[in-house]
């Protein structure tokens, strides 16, 4: 699936919007800007709250402030799909999860992350039945995870790495089909889950779930958990395009941090989401969008999850940290 930038503004009928917003306290690039736009795919997934804002600053305008005519790619649910869309040549850059990038990098995969778009998307949620209220009472206690290789799973087994337990051998991490994470804990076959939002918000919601953990608080606290990445020969080849879409990119979730209400009104008028304009808006409120690092402020954060990555054996104990976030991630603006 494909949607081009002018069947966005012709939805959105507000294409000059962008125009006149107010954008106090960002950090604001501003290329100078001559000749046709460049064009670059841009891959997201679109049945994710987190990434509204791409489709929201296609619609408003944000991307052709820039002079970059920006396509997006509907690449799956899934950092392999998100993977394979660039890998295929289906998109030039994408949007995803730090730790669904970090292992394919480490392994030589060819693209560079260049600008951060928020922290705090995933969620770690018990059953308030089973009397849990903090880490140390999830210990020995099952929880559902959609896959064993997902962000939420990864992201919370390096929290209670951290916490002071084995999150191998202190937990039982038991798989259920995507959609269903809610139902196993409501049901008591499973004591919590790690999800993502919005499931996890609305699972939250839905089932009067405890939260343990998430991804803004705690050991992730002021940590950028998705970023986008380009592809390497068309980063090579198209350098200005790709740092014309990190400066739309800082303005997009400056702007969805200062008006949630507004993203997540085109987000279900537009992708009818099954999620109701006050549900979302509170999603979108809870997620940090003012944390969108670049430059060697990226690089660091990149560092720590490669650090993080190590302690739950997913990066090779041989990794060099610094070595490799420096390796794979690009300062856009220098």
């Amino acid at each position: 699936m494909t949607i081009s930038r002018r069947k966005l503004l012709k939805v959105s009928g507000a294409a000059g919007a962008a125009a006149s917003l107010g954008l106090a306290g960002a950090k604001l690039y501003a290329p100078a800007i001559a000749g046709p736009a460049p064009k670059v795919r841009l891959a997201w997934t679109e049945v994710a709250a987190c990434h509204s804002p791409l489709g929201f600053g296609l619609a408003k305008g944000f991307y052709a402030r820039h002079n970059v005519d920006v396509e997006l790619f509907y690449q799956g649910a899934s950092g392999q799909t998100l993977i394979q869309a660039l890998a295929t040549n289906k998109a030039d850059v994408g949007a995803g999860l730090v730790l669904d990038w970090l292992k394919p990098l480490e392994q030589g995969f060819d693209v560079k992350l260049f600008v951060g778009s928020h922290g705090g998307c995933q969620r770690l949620l018990a059953s308030p039945a089973s009397g849990i209220t903090d880490l140390a009472g999830l210990r020995g206690k099952r929880i559902a995870i959609y896959d064993p290789g997902s962000p939420p799973k990864i992201a919370f087994a390096v929290t209670l790495a951290k916490a002071g337990f084995d999150p191998e051998q202190d937990f039982t991490w038991q798989v259920f089909p995507f959609d269903l994470l809610g139902e196993a804990v409501n049901r008591g076959d499973a004591d919590a889950a790690a999800h993502l939002d919005p499931w996890a918000y609305a699972i939250q919601k839905q089932h009067n779930l405890v939260q343990l953990a998430d991804t803004q608080t705690g050991v992730y606290e002021g940590r950028v958990c998705c970023v986008l990445g380009a592809n390497g020969p068309f980063l090579e080849a198209n350098k200005d395009a790709v740092r014309r879409v990190a400066a739309a990119n800082l303005e997009i979730h400056e702007y969805t941090a200062n008006h949630p209400d507004e993203v997540a009104q085109w987000y279900v008028e537009n992708l009818k989401p099954g999620i109701s304009h006050e549900d979302l808006t509170k999603n979108l409120s809870t997620i940090v969008f003012h944390n969108h690092p670049v430059g060697k402020e990226l690089i660091e954060h990149i560092r720590l999850s490669i650090e993080d990555l190590k302690l739950t054996k997913v990066i090779e104990p041989a990794t060099d940290p610094a070595e490799l976030a420096n390796r794979i991630t690009l300062d856009i603006f220098a």
